[in-house]
């Protein structure tokens, strides 16, 4: 009989703890509206995914054309990376239904919880901001801007599928996908092909979910060295645009909606017309489950500020530079 050590303990706990967060980050990005950098950014990883995906350089090809193999995964912290990502998928695989239930059945309860997140998330980010300058407020704004420009877009209609756009989507959904504030799944609604991907994941239509993740993987290596060098030379500019960015989010994330009458589904009620609780109620006739928002909005706070103080009280890790 195997005895469990402390630092095998500490291991597996921490391996749970990773799978635990690249899952919420898959199921964050399935929902129009939220964006898996959010997470990322809630649970203390978003800097170490930037800076461990940009590790993918020449000096990689190098050390895998002299089979250093070993040496080739630990720089790239692949360990990490491998088992964030099979979080990330477990949590879209199964979040391709339920996300879906969730939102069909219980949208105001399921956007509270999201707004909660948001709001606690950028009220602890702002301590990253070391002092409150005018530059940092100008760059927030910015932020808030683009990301509730991007939320007033038109979605566009589904498209005929064709593999190469499917490539392109991934390659441009992703880059929102990291970019806290800014929704893949949303993306994909103004490319016309979000129900396109939910389908190919139920479905497991293979080639399209391989054509997808290549767009994906090509989008990701390009854009995260862009932002791995942006969060190294000036950090309290880029964590200010992430405040503005999930600011910017939070209309999208609103409890309580005017659906239009065309409207099929509640992700589209992403476009519709944010109002206040008593005037939903008044022209729906539906309760807006003021309980149950309350609840999932101190829920999702509460989630955040326990993630906060276990993730202090972790060392970070420093990503080699070679």
């Amino acid at each position: 009989m195997s005895v469990l050590t402390p630092n095998s303990d500490r291991r597996w706990r921490g391996i749970i703890s990773l799978y635990g967060k690249g899952f919420a980050m898959g199921l964050g990005d399935s929902v129009p509206g939220v964006s898996g950098g959010t997470i990322a950014v809630i649970t203390k990883i978003y800097e170490e995914i930037i800076l461990s995906i940009r590790q993918f350089d020449a000096t990689l090809v190098r050390l895998l054309l002299k089979l250093k193999l070993q040496d080739a995964w630990r720089y790239v912290n692949g360990s990490f990376l491998l088992i964030l990502a099979i979080g990330i998928l477990s949590g879209l695989l199964l979040s391709a239904n339920s996300m879906l239930y969730l939102l069909n059945n219980h949208f105001e309860a399921l956007m509270a919880f999201f707004f909660g997140l948001v709001i606690a998330s950028v009220v602890l980010l702002s301590g990253e901001i070391p002092v409150f300058r005018f530059k940092y407020c100008w760059v927030a704004l910015l932020g808030a801007l683009a990301t509730g420009m991007i939320g007033s877009l038109e979605p566009a209609a589904a498209s005929e599928l064709n593999l190469g756009y499917l490539f392109f989507c991934g390659f441009v959904s992703v880059s929102a996908m990291i970019l806290p504030g800014l929704s893949g799944a949303f993306i994909l609604i103004l490319l016309g092909t979000y129900e396109t991907m939910l389908i190919a994941l139920t479905s497991l239509y293979w080639l399209r979910i391989s054509v997808f993740l290549v767009g994906c993987l090509a989008g990701l290596l390009l854009f995260s060295r862009l932002l791995s060098q942006l969060l190294l030379k000036y950090r309290a500019l880029c964590f200010s645009a992430i405040c503005g960015m999930l600011l910017g989010s939070l209309p999208a994330l609103w409890p309580w909606r005017l659906v239009g009458p065309n409207a099929e589904s509640s992700a589209q009620a992403l476009k519709s017309v944010n109002v206040w609780p008593q005037t939903y109620a008044e022209l729906t006739s539906e309760s807006p489950q003021l309980f149950e928002v309350a609840l999932c909005f101190m829920l999702g706070t509460a989630i955040v500020l326990i993630l906060d103080r276990s993730a202090s009280k972790k060392p970070t890790r420093e990503i080699p530079v070679q």
